[in-house]
């Protein structure tokens, strides 16, 4: 149980710490989902919401397993995922299309999955 916790730890700080997206974006995508559940709610019922957000979540937890497996806990390159490696140690480059497709189709098959209940 306390090599779990210190793998959450690990990515917590590596999220927190990363340059991939500008610090003002990942409060914006926040934002984004808690609009993007409020809407959901009023047009579908708290039911279904809370369906799409637990579908959701463990689908981008499935993403976030297959990069932290693929990229050695974020310390190789994988897909569109790129490390650069400097005197300091690795530091995340960049992350693209292949994310940003998971994260989009990740929310349709939450939202059909949601519908079906």
């Amino acid at each position: 149980m306390s090599r779990l916790l210190q793998e959450i730890k690990d990515d917590l700080a590596f999220i927190k710490s990363h340059t991939l997206q500008p610090q003002w974006y990942k409060a914006l995508k926040i934002f984004i989902l808690v609009g993007f559940l409020a809407g959901y709610y009023y047009l579908f019922g708290f039911k279904k919401t809370v369906i799409f957000f637990a579908v959701f979540m463990f689908l981008m937890l499935l993403v976030h397993l297959a990069y932290r497996f693929k990229t050695d806990k974020f310390q190789k390159s994988w897909l569109d995922f790129s490390v650069e490696k400097t005197d300091q140690g690795v530091k995340a480059k960049s992350i693209g299309r292949f994310y940003y497709a998971a994260i989009i189709l990740n929310a349709i098959g939450s939202a059909i999955v949601s519908q079906m209940f």
